[in-house]
């Protein structure tokens, strides 16, 4: 009799541990459906759609900037640029704040040119303490109205945009800046110009 609740035991746990095992395999299979969804949204078919996470305060970040400037400049319309913010703020000080910034320029129709001043003159603002006047600064430069973009800055909605793009890069995997996504799928960072334009070279195809 023992020996039979013995076996019966072993037979309920040995199944309650298979169906735990199926379970977490399905969850996972449907966590990667999920994140593969979520990159999916950004592609535009027929182009090559290269989204970027990244930070403005992080050197690999600036240090990729000129290489995906070039692409656009070569490519032209064949790619969409999308840019998410993924502020490293645990040890970037400024980063939360360079993202606001542009997001800010965006209202007002300049994200492009505050993106690529910001970049250029990171060295300048990066472990500033005047961070904030010298964004002023930038923004005055490509031609913004200045108290519509500080109210701009601060506002919730802005917040909101920059916590969204990090929240959702954290979903598809993010864990470092810059990564790239490539119509829809993650890819790894090309060493040099030439390796990442036959990328998309091969993105159109």
């Amino acid at each position: 009799m023992d020996k039979n609740r013995q076996l019966l035991s072993r037979i309920v746990f040995l199944g309650i541990f298979v169906v735990a095992i199926f379970v977490i395999f399905w969850l996972g299979q449907a966590l990667s459906k999920d994140e593969e969804v979520q990159a999916e949204l950004d592609y535009e078919a027929g182009k090559a759609t290269l989204v970027e996470y990244a930070d403005f305060q992080c050197p690999a970040c600036e240090t990729y900037y000129p290489l995906v400037k070039q692409l656009k400049a070569e490519f032209g319309d064949k790619i969409v640029m999308i840019y998410k913010h993924f502020p490293l703020q645990q040890i970037h000080k400024n980063a939360n704040l360079a993202a606001r910034a542009s997001e800010a320029a965006l209202i007002q129709g300049k994200f492009w040119e505050m993106h690529n001043i910001i970049f250029e003159k990171q060295k300048e603002w990066s472990d500033s303490t005047q961070a904030s006047a010298l964004f002023t600064d930038y923004a005055l430069e490509v031609g913004l109205y200045k108290e519509k973009f500080l109210g701009d800055v601060g506002a919730d909605t802005v917040y909101d945009k920059v916590n969204d793009d990090y929240q959702e890069g954290v979903r598809l995997g993010v864990r470092g800046t810059p990564t790239f996504f490539l119509n829809g799928k993650k890819i790894i960072n090309p060493r040099g110009y030439d390796e990442f334009k036959e990328l998309i070279e091969r993105a159109l195809q």
